[in-house]
């Protein structure tokens, strides 16, 4: 993961320092704000006594970024006078090395640090607030993921795009921030837009760099809020001026302001296709455009509506991807997945909200045809899936939360979930982790104890929990101790339930996958969550749990001869 400097911090008076040995040529990125309007931040570098540049703001309502390059290694020390000047976030990293080394952190806040979870293996941002995965996909060696983030706090804001990168999914390298939102919007915290979700491509031809295609939000904007906006960055590090390629929603469709998240991906015939999430006054729309443009950068007409969801009432579809599964694009035999959220959507038989739907059939680059569908996860706290088809096939990752639980009064730290393969077998779509996790196995805590009823003790909660039935749908009940909630996970009659409730007297949502009748089950236990993935992915739950504790002990209860095997690992990056 990427490293934090540790450096010395001293408070003189209202004088405070920062330091840390940097090599020459280290990037400094810092947002500062000024605390009294007038009166301008600074934070100065000196190296020995010697000046080595200094950064200056004069917003007193938000942070400001700004950005300084040390031209001479050494001991740095970073200083700054707290009566005038507040700090945010401060890290350093050579633009040769970053993609090996990440960003090195050496400031933040109380507001906006990442909450404590030593031996955690879910994906968190270095600092602030995370939501949707952005332009997941392979670029070079090296598989790159950018999310919605709001630097500053650890509850939502103007948005911006995060990054990171990694080698195996698993283990990632934070990099700088990369996409900012507009100079207006960056002036004030008040949450009236800026980058919102989009995809990623690789530029034309062989030269290297990534295009990022983007929503940009403004809040009562005339007379559109949303448009579509794209960048290209030749560092992999920092994108460069966005331009706008869609101003506006196509007209006489009877639409919503709602004109959001393009995903773009090469269709069967060759051609760039972008996928956006709509609403009319009936239901939830996908839109369908293209351009002929190899390099994705212009040229963009509105083909038609590809899909609409109305058994939700008047919900917006978004964060909308289609990935083949069985075949190259362009074979008519390749059937396509087709994912998107729906949100506020509410199921009527459990009462779980914001459903993501997975629709499974042929798209010929013009039209979808819809063979069946199923709901990506029970658990509902996996949303803003997005997928990309890498070497092995499909890969997607999602938000590891649902909009419910979000509050704008209380701090949300996140995750991402462990990212999936995303396969198609006899008539259903698998969402199976991929296959690294296996590398998080440290050691056998247990095969004997839990299937024979007793209590097993959990260590610090990070585990993986396998369970063969000797029959498929055989019933059987898993007891969580969680310092928080009451968790559990229960298989019967009914189907697969995550048995979750917390002590506060509200009605919850039922989080089960009715008529499911696995024979193998893996659960995956963290800080924070719990996903389970039942025949290879057949059936996925994923539920957020409060706090940062992890789960305590397990205990199973099944009927003698249901339980064929049952082993516990303790996983660790």
């Amino acid at each position: 993961m990427t490293s934090h400097a540790n450096p010395s911090s001293v408070l003189d008076g209202s004088l405070k320092t920062l330091s840390a040995a940097l090599p020459a040529g280290t990037t400094i990125h810092a947002w500062l704000k000024a605390v009294y309007p007038g009166t301008p931040a600074e934070l100065r570098a000196d190296q020995e006594g010697r000046d080595a540049g200094r950064l200056t703001a004069r917003n007193s309502e938000e942070f400001e970024f700004q950005s300084l390059v040390i031209e001479s290694g050494g001991e740095t020390t970073l200083t700054y006078d707290a009566t005038t000047t507040a700090l945010s976030i401060v890290y350093a990293f050579s633009e040769k090395e970053v993609l090996e080394t990440g960003i090195r952190i050496l400031f933040t806040g109380e507001a906006n640090a990442a909450p404590a979870v030593p031996g955690s293996y879910h994906f968190r941002p270095p600092f602030g607030w995370m939501n949707d995965p952005n332009g997941f996909g392979r670029f070079g060696d090296k598989v790159h993921l950018f999310y919605q983030h709001y630097p500053h706090s650890l509850r939502w804001n103007t948005m911006h795009w995060g990054h990171a990168v990694s080698d195996d999914y698993l283990r990632w390298k934070h990099l700088p921030v990369f996409l900012f939102p507009s100079a207006k919007l960056s002036a004030r915290a008040d949450g009236r837009g800026g980058a919102f979700s989009g995809s990623a491509i690789p530029l034309a031809g062989e030269e290297p760099g990534i295009r990022v295609l983007f929503t940009e939000q403004v809040k009562d904007r005339d007379p559109e809020e949303q448009i579509q906006l794209t960048a290209v960055t030749r560092d992999q590090i920092a994108a460069g001026p966005a331009e706008v390629i869609l101003p506006e929603r196509p007209a006489d469709l009877d639409l919503t302001l709602d004109f959001r998240d393009p995903y773009v991906i090469k269709g069967p015939d060759g051609r760039w296709k972008m996928l956006l999430g709509s609403r009319d006054h009936a239901g939830g729309v996908i839109l369908l455009y293209e351009t002929e443009d190899p390099d994705a950068a212009h040229g963009w007409t509105f083909v038609g509506i590809l899909h609409r969801e109305d058994r939700f009432g008047m919900t917006a579809a978004e964060c909308p991807c289609i990935v083949p599964l069985d075949g190259p694009a362009h074979d008519p035999q390749t059937r396509w997945a087709l994912i998107f959220g729906l949100l506020t959507s509410r199921d009527p038989a459990t009462g779980r909200r914001n459903i993501t739907i997975a629709t499974v059939g042929r798209f010929d680059g013009g039209s979808f045809v819809k063979e069946f569908e199923q709901e990506l996860d029970f658990g509902t706290d996996a949303y803003a899936f997005q997928a990309f088809v890498d070497q092995s096939g499909p890969v997607g990752i999602a938000w590891l939360a649902n909009w419910t639980e979000i509050s704008k009064k209380a701090d949300f730290p996140t995750a991402m979930t462990l990212p999936r393969r995303v396969l198609l077998n006899d008539g259903a779509l698998l969402t199976s982790p991929v296959d690294a996790v296996d590398s998080l196995r440290q050691h056998l805590i247990d095969e004997t104890r839990l299937p024979s009823g007793e209590t097993v003790e959990l260590g610090n909660g990070a585990v993986e929990i396998v369970i063969d039935l000797a029959a498929a749908g055989a019933a059987f009940d898993l007891e969580f101790d969680h310092p928080d909630v009451e968790l559990g996970l229960r298989l019967d009659q009914e189907g697969l339930s995550i048995l979750y409730d917390v002590p506060d007297g509200k009605w919850l949502p039922r989080y089960i996958a009715a008529g499911a009748r696995p024979s193998t089950l893996r659960l995956f236990l963290d800080k924070g969550s719990i996903e389970v993935f039942a025949d290879n992915g057949r059936w996925t739950g994923s539920k957020r749990l409060p706090g940062f504790e992890g789960v305590r002990s397990a205990r199973l209860a099944a009927p003698k001869g249901t339980i064929s095997a049952a082993r516990i690992w303790q996983l660790k990056l």
